[in-house]
């Protein structure tokens, strides 16, 4: 079950969530996460500093996407997708689309 989220309204749904996970490709198609705790600014969601290798990953792969789980289960997991934009240590994930999701069943 998926509910589309207004990427204008991201403030307000990432009220209701804790740390994340930043999700990056390699050049190679390989998958790194790590978490984060991100900031909003002017409705871009800045990383602070999540490592080398994330900001590599941003870098051969604009395309990245943040993960945040429910606080409590069975919740909604939020999912923002967007272009990585890397500055300096920190990753600038300017968000393209955003859902809640959980299973269906």
């Amino acid at each position: 079950m998926s509910i589309p989220v207004d990427v204008a309204e991201l403030g307000k749904t990432l009220a209701d969530f804790g740390a994340g996970y930043l999700l990056t490709t390699s050049g190679d198609g390989r998958v790194k996460a790590v978490s984060i705790a991100p900031e909003l600014v002017h409705g871009d969601l800045v990383v602070r500093v999540p490592g080398r290798g994330s900001c590599a990953n941003a870098t051969a792969n604009a395309t990245v996407t943040a993960l945040f789980p429910p606080l409590v289960a069975p919740g909604f997991s939020l999912i923002v997708d967007g272009t990585a934009v890397v500055e300096g240590d920190d990753v600038r994930l300017v968000p393209t689309s955003a859902i809640l999701h959980r299973s269906a069943g």
